[in-house]
């Protein structure tokens, strides 16, 4: 063992322990020097006095230099117009500025260096040797940028979603209000529950608050809770784990929760959640978190939720067929649409706007409707609402009409059969004009279909689940049609 002494420091080492301190040092300058050798552009370090103390090979390369031996030099004699030895005095750096080098205008950057607060040095960079490359740069973002603009309206028109408010007509004060209640609502992530009879619009509502959110680029995934069976629905939601249950794919699924992660889901017909997955469903509403069916890891999906309902969730809790709590969760912001009756101001600008749709749809000319038709469309009830709406327009004009005028005539008989003046409609019991209407629609539905219900349904515009239950509550059998 020796001593040696330096800067005033005492040090004891071995001799074969300095050789390998010295050793690795040496190989790690080594390292340091391949990799500044081997960037790019030009780069060069000076001291405090603005001597160069590093240069690397290409920068060399690009002024015609031995790198090597411009070590020690003042950064002035090798580059010419450099402010290298300016920003260690100031200390501020330059960054992205143009300096004019062999003829060229080229961007650079110099940046001081610091130790304990005192600037030691600076490094110089050639970020572009040409000017001209940024501007190609600034050309090529530019494209970019337009491209990305477009590819985010093709990805909002692929995401399942095709309504925004403006496809949401109608002049009524009602319908009035409650966009400007659904777009205040665009602006949270509350869950929101939207009631209304069946045909009203309720989708086109919860598209529209999505379309309008920040999630509008994200996934718009819509459960319907009536049409999936009971025994797959949790699968459906929540995904399942290969080899969960037999006839599962092998690879397992995705629920639908988690792939709305980011987006919004769409629970239509909440009501006839089975009871057994309500509480389920209010964990993952609280928690945002679930289980695969047959998993054990959960899966974390954040997602804004919207649910419809064609039933009176109210009474439903009463009755015990709906969770209180799970109702409370989902009625944070409640929309309820009004049926068609109940805002007859609405029906012209609905059909107007609908045959609009219509012809540029079958690329015909405008169509046209005459009054008295006009009238007709006007007094009847539309049980199934909007959506009846579109479906009698949409048979007329595919099947009856002659030109492009829509005339009484060419109406369905279930709705010229029973015209009558406005005032005569109003009399009476709103309960039992509207029961009425929905016997006469059911019946006419079922006839002219020979007792097909499932196309029946189609006609009424609302699903066959629900006209079975249209049907059991008026005590409608397939016989009565005969």
């Amino acid at each position: 063992m020796r001593k040696i002494e330096h800067h005033g420091l005492n040090h004891s080492v071995s001799h074969s322990s300095g050789r390998l301190d010295s050793l690795a040092l040496k190989k790690q300058l080594g390292l340091y020097k391949l990799i500044f050798d081997n960037i790019y552009n030009g780069v060069v370090v000076v001291d405090k006095n603005g001597y160069i103390i590093l240069f690397n090979k290409p920068y060399g390369q690009f002024l015609g230099v031995d790198a090597d031996a411009q070590i020690g030099k003042h950064v002035t004699e090798v580059i010419e117009n450099t402010r290298m030895h300016i920003v260690v005095k100031t200390g501020k750096p330059e960054i992205n500025v143009t300096q004019r080098i062999m003829g060229q205008d080229m961007v650079v950057q110099r940046i001081p260096i610091k130790k304990n607060g005192v600037i030691i040095g600076a490094l110089g960079q050639v970020m572009f040797k040409d000017i001209s490359d940024v501007r190609k740069l600034a050309k090529k973002l530019c494209v970019l940028e337009s491209k990305v603009k477009l590819y985010e309206q093709e990805l909002i028109s692929l995401r399942s979603t095709r309504y925004t408010f403006d496809s949401i007509v109608g002049v009524s004060k009602t319908l009035i209000n409650l966009k400007q209640v659904a777009r205040k609502a665009a602006t949270t992530n509350f869950p929101v529950l939207i009631t209304g009879e069946s045909g009203t619009g309720k989708e086109m509502f919860a598209q529209a608050i999505h379309n309008e959110s920040l999630s509008k680029l994200q996934p718009f995934v819509r459960i319907n809770c009536a049409a999936i069976p009971k025994e797959l629905l949790e699968s459906e939601l929540f995904g399942y784990e290969k080899g969960a249950f037999t006839g599962a794919h092998p690879n397992g699924k995705l629920g639908k929760l988690e792939l709305a992660n980011n987006g919004t889901v769409f629970l239509d017909e909440i009501g006839d959640l089975p009871l057994e997955m309500q509480p389920k469903l209010l964990r993952v509403l609280e928690e945002k978190e679930f289980e695969r069916v047959g998993g054990t890891t959960p899966v974390r999906s954040e997602f804004r939720i919207i649910a419809a309902s064609n039933q009176n969730l109210e009474d439903m809790v009463h009755d015990g067929k709906f969770r209180k709590d799970l109702f409370y969760r989902l009625n944070v912001i409640r929309l309820h649409i009004p049926p068609l009756r109940d805002r007859r101001e609405d029906i012209v600008p609905i059909i107007n706007h609908l045959l609009v749709k219509i012809s540029d749809d079958l690329s015909v000319p405008e169509l046209k409707i005459e009054q008295e038709a006009l009238d007709a469309l006007t007094q009847y009830d539309w049980p199934g609402n909007i959506r009846e709406l579109s479906n009698v327009l949409e048979r007329v004009v595919s099947s009856y009409i002659d030109g492009n005028t829509i005339r009484l005539r060419d109406l369905p008989p279930h709705i010229t059969s029973n015209r009558k003046p406005l005032k005569d409609i109003l009399n009476g019991a709103l309960k039992d004009i509207h029961a009425s209407a929905e016997i006469e629609a059911i019946q006419n539905a079922l006839l002219v279909t020979n007792n097909n219900r499932s196309k029946a349904a189609e006609i009424l515009g609302i699903h066959r689940t629900l006209l079975y239950k249209k049907m059991k509550k008026y005590n409608i059998a397939l016989s009565d049609m005969n």
